[in-house]
């Protein structure tokens, strides 16, 4: 009896030293893909700032009708102001109002730091969401949800905005 039970100890006590190292490092993986995921939206945070400036900069610029000056700065206002939960709507028609200035009537350099603009909400976009893919991915596998190895990290979830159309600033759309 005591020689099985001693069988036993040694294979728990293997596998243990063969799996805790193993889950240490699924666990550090997850840990490092969710702050990859939070600078992500850090960065996604960030260039949708920029944008909501830069349209406020373009419906003070004087070369809108007043009416639509009016509906971009509010819907710039909109955006910068709103909690991320709320954020998708907002960026969405910011991004439709934008989508419909004439940028010839922009002065050059205006038209293109706005292309600019947008062109870094699509890039910071689609990082993120690769980013929150990864991280989700990461935190479905099993080992990661017997042992619970995500904490108490909150769930990452899409940042799901209307890409804008993108231009090169100066007369028509990129050729990619």
């Amino acid at each position: 009896m005591e020689g099985a039970l001693l069988t036993a100890l040694v294979v728990v006590l293997v596998l243990a030293l063969i799996m805790g190292p193993w889950l240490v490092g699924t666990a550090n993986r997850l840990m490092r893909l969710h702050v990859r995921t939070d600078a992500a939206w850090a960065a996604a945070d960030a260039a949708l700032a920029r944008r909501a400036v830069v349209a406020r900069a373009v419906a003070a610029a004087g070369c809108l009708p007043d009416e639509q000056s009016a509906a971009v700065r509010d819907a710039a206002e909109r955006a910068e102001g709103t909690q991320r939960e709320d954020r998708e709507q907002a960026e969405n028609e910011l991004t439709e109002l934008l989508d419909e200035v004439d940028r010839a009537a922009l002065p050059p350099a205006l038209a293109v730091e706005l292309a600019d603009a947008e062109h870094r909400v699509v890039i910071a976009r689609r990082v993120h969401n690769d980013a929150v893919r990864d991280t989700l991915t990461q935190r479905r596998r099993r080992v990661v949800r017997w042992f619970k190895l995500a904490g108490t990290a909150p769930q990452p979830a899409y940042l799901e905005i209307a890409e804008p159309e993108l231009h090169n600033g100066r007369d028509g759309p990129d050729e990619l």
